[in-house]
């Protein structure tokens, strides 16, 4: 593996350590905040005042920093699959901290997300590295990229202002397709950003040019409606689902966007292409088994439960066990 790759990977790695916590750091904290005022996924904002959350936040801005630099070394198409490591640690202390079960399939899934990552990992493209933020910026300003952006932003005001209002509390692809969309652009903006400050360091000042400040708006701009979403999304849904699927969504958005911005694949052999786009697929095929797991998991515990003298109980359980609530009615249907 080439010098450059071998630091993203290393990055990479470390990347997903800190950010897999967060997520369940962030998840306790924002429990902690519904309890002392209105919930983020119905517009509250009282998780600001707790400071678990603000730990999580931490956390995640630490592995968010370690993935920025992973950028700058390896390219897309090896860093963000190996956000899948993410997902095992989120599941593996969501079982002990959480209670959310990790079942026999669970494991399955995450054997696959690490047999994936080590094809993609074997298979990974060399780094091409542009010589200037100009030449990123005719990059991102090439017909390709400019109708991807387009229907992008489409699908995100649609989703914000048709969708959220319909269905956000009830289907997670609403919350999770804006995070997922908008998390793309923020890796193109950030890898763009990496790369200037990296030409910077190294004698050849890219802060004069204004591309490098629309990046960094841009950047900006994407984060902060990552973090909205994200929040709204681990409040409303259990941790262990709004993993694996922001993953799947995140990752394949990702890769796709830099494929059409940086023509990643450019230069690679057909063999070693296949082989990353099945390691990508293995990768996803684990992802949706832990889906499915806790996905059966949830439903198994929303079914009715018949007790006696005319009594029905059932648990809402669309949160985690901690937080089912028990629903007594009594009805001379019964």
């Amino acid at each position: 593996m080439e010098s450059d790759n071998g630091k993203g990977l290393i990055l990479a790695v470390a990347s997903s350590v800190f950010i897999g916590s967060s997520f369940i750091v962030k998840k306790k904290g924002l429990k902690r905040a519904a309890a002392n005022g209105t919930r983020a996924g119905y517009g509250g904002y009282t998780y600001l005042l707790e400071p678990l959350w603000w730990a999580g936040m931490v956390t995640m801005i630490v592995g968010e920093a370690a993935n920025f630099v992973a950028y700058i070394y390896a390219p897309a198409v090896l860093v963000t699959p190996l956000g899948a490591l993410s997902i095992i640690i989120s599941a593996v202390l969501a079982h002990f901290l959480l209670k959310e079960k990790l079942k026999k399939m669970g494991v399955l899934g995450c054997v696959s997300c690490i047999v994936g990552s080590v094809v993609i990992v074997i298979h990974a493209p060399k780094e091409q590295t542009p010589d200037s933020v100009q030449e990123i910026w005719n990059l991102a300003t090439q017909p390709a990229f400019l109708v991807y952006v387009a229907i992008t932003m489409s699908i995100v005001l649609a989703l914000i202002l048709h969708f959220e209002p319909l269905c956000g509390q009830t289907n997670i692809l609403v919350y999770i397709g804006i995070c997922s969309l908008m998390g793309a652009l923020t890796v193109m903006s950030i890898k763009a950003i990496g790369i200037a400050i990296k030409l910077t360091m190294e004698g050849v000042n890219q802060i004069g040019y204004p591309q490098t400040w629309i990046f960094l708006m841009v950047a900006a701009t994407c984060v902060v409606t990552q973090l909205i979403y994200l929040n709204k999304a681990l409040d409303t849904f259990n941790a262990a689902i709004v993993s694996p699927v922001y993953y799947v969504m995140f990752t394949t958005l990702t890769i796709v966007a830099s494929a059409i911005m940086f023509k990643d694949w450019s230069g690679q052999d057909a063999a070693s292409i296949a082989s990353e786009i099945c390691g990508f697929i293995t990768v996803l095929t684990g992802t949706m088994i832990l889906h499915g797991t806790k996905e059966e998991e949830q439903q198994a515990s929303s079914d009715l439960i018949f007790g006696s003298s005319g009594t029905v109980r059932w648990y809402e359980s669309r949160k985690s066990s901690n937080e089912e609530h028990l629903i007594t009615l009594y009805s001379p249907e019964y």
